[in-house]
C-alpha cells in the first residue's frame, strides 16, 4: 500500500505545472521560511496556532496509520478517511495555517490559502486516478464522505 502513496494518475497541463510547482518549488520555499518565523510566545496566536499544528499533526498520523493497514486492493476509507477523502492533504493545510498564526506571519498565511486553493484544482485529478484504480468502491466513498473535512460534498 505504502508504495502506491505517491503515484499520481495523468494529470492535464494546468494540473502539472500546479503539482509540480508546489512539490519542487513552494512547499520547500515555505519550509524553509517557516524556520525562521519566530512563534509569538504568549499571544492568542500561539495559543490558537500550536494546538492547530497538533491537532493536524495527529490526523497525519492517522491517517498514515490507515492507509498502511489497509489492503493494497481497496481504497483507505476508514479512520481520518472516514471523515475525508484527503485528510493528509487537509492536515498539511493546517499545519501550514497553525504555523502562520502562531508565528503571525500574514505571508505564511497567505501561503497556506494558496497552498488549499491549489489542492483544490489539482485533487480531481487524484481521484480520477482512484477511480480507475478502485471502481465503484471509490465512487461509492466518494458519494458519502466530503472531499474536506467541513466542506460539504
Amino acid at each position: 500500500r505504502r508504495d502506491k502513496m505517491g503515484k499520481w494518475p495523468p494529470l492535464n497541463k494546468t494540473e502539472k505545472i500546479l503539482a509540480l510547482s508546489t512539490h519542487v518549488v513552494v512547499m520547500p520555499a515555505a519550509a524553509i521560511y517557516s524556520i525562521f518565523l519566530p512563534p509569538k510566545l504568549g499571544t492568542a496566536w500561539f495559543y490558537v496556532g500550536i494546538p492547530l499544528c497538533f491537532v493536524a499533526g495527529v490526523m497525519a498520523v492517522i491517517a498514515y496509520i490507515n492507509i498502511i493497514n489497509t489492503p493494497p486492493n481497496e481504497p483507505a476509507t476508514t479512520g481520518a478517511y472516514h471523515i475525508s477523502r484527503h485528510p493528509l492533504y487537509f492536515s498539511a493545510f493546517l499545519i501550514y495555517l497553525g504555523t502562520g498564526i502562531a508565528s503571525a506571519s500574514w505571508p505564511f498565511l497567505l501561503f497556506a490559502a494558496a497552498w488549499i486553493i491549489m489542492w483544490h484544482i489539482v485533487v480531481p485529478a487524484k481521484e480520477r486516478g482512484l477511480v480507475e484504480e478502485y471502481g465503484d468502491a471509490y465512487r461509492e466513498y466518494m458519494n458519502r464522505t466530503p472531499r474536506w473535512i467541513g466542506i460539504p460534498k
